[in-house]
């Protein structure tokens, strides 16, 4: 039997809405991160009115999670922020650079949705700093690390000339973005064929930046969401060394193929790990939270000798 590139965690889910002790439909879509020895993880969750929070849950292993008993992070009630976070706040990703987190999450109002961009450095105070894009963009994820003193980010505008592409653009100060290319499309009956996007933010390897990201195929039953790899130049993330032909993972476990959308792992957070392997979170069926480990070198490897082009 051939080894899945991914190994699941035996006691998934690893979080669920039981482990949340306000009321909430799902837990899903978390960023994680490691800060003072322990496991942070930002995750989504449907409120009973359908609108979303962001919660905070702590673990020592990076498996059991002890969720915190208040949301940290609502949409805010006051200033600039509170008309475009009307409708809720989603799908956080977490960038650890220069002594403090940026969070970078989907902030849905009337208006569309637009990705904010706020701060911390102990995960108990947050800062907003600005909304970064115009509507329709979603799933941004910052390197974590400058480019000729520039910050780099990843993200995906909706466009129907181009649909559901990943594009680069870079900033001096997190506010003001720009320099944008499309970097990465989709391929025509792949398995990512409907639409791509950033996923997990990026995590440097000797060889390149490892980039987990998501990719959804059409089918006659719905969408399905699978996770793939793509390896950008350590110097010039602009610029792709390779994408794995085959996805990673796919919806696979009974929590992932039903939910509170069927099919889907989508990941906002990986863990780089000491010893080579990285830890994997997912979102099942945007209902739960589930965890997996891989090795760097092997997903490494995918993208560069098991590759498809990025702009096909």
């Amino acid at each position: 039997m051939h080894k899945p590139v991914v190994e699941r965690y035996k006691h998934n889910p690893i979080l669920t809405r039981d482990d949340v002790s306000y009321p909430v439909a799902t837990v899903h879509n978390a960023g994680v991160v490691k800060y003072e020895g322990r496991y942070i993880m930002l995750f989504r969750s449907h409120r009973r009115n359908g609108r979303s929070i962001i919660g905070l849950a702590q673990s020592d292993d990076g498996f059991s999670f002890h969720v915190h008993p208040k949301p940290f992070l609502v949409p805010a009630t006051e200033g600039v922020f509170a008309e475009y976070e009307e409708f809720g706040v989603e799908d956080l990703r977490i960038c650890p650079i220069e002594g403090e987190y940026l969070l970078t999450y989907s902030a849905y109002s009337r208006h569309g949705v637009r990705v904010a961009l706020a701060r911390t450095r102990d995960f108990k105070q947050v800062e907003r700093v600005s909304l970064i894009t115009q509507a329709d963009y979603r799933n941004v994820v910052i390197f974590p690390q400058r480019f000729n003193g520039l910050y780099a980010r990843l993200d995906r505008p909706h466009s129907d000339i181009s649909p559901w592409s990943i594009w680069i653009s870079y900033s001096p100060d997190l506010v003001y973005w720009g320099d944008a290319k499309v970097v990465m499309k989709p391929v025509q009956y792949h398995w990512d064929e409907m639409k791509i996007g950033p996923g997990a933010t990026p995590i440097k390897t000797v060889r390149g930046w490892l980039h987990i990201y998501h990719g959804v195929f059409p089918t006659m039953d719905g969408s399905v969401y699978r996770l793939g790899a793509a390896l950008h130049d350590l110097d010039d993330p602009s610029r792709i060394l390779g994408v794995a032909d085959e996805w990673i993972l796919q919806p696979e476990d009974p929590w992932e193929i039903t939910g509170y959308v069927h099919n889907v792992v989508f990941t906002c957070g990986a863990v780089p790990e000491d010893d080579g392997t990285l830890k994997l979170y997912w979102g099942g069926a945007d209902t739960v939270m589930c965890v997996g480990t891989a090795k760097v070198d092997e997903l490494v490897d995918l993208c560069l000798n098991c590759s498809r082009k990025a702009l096909p």
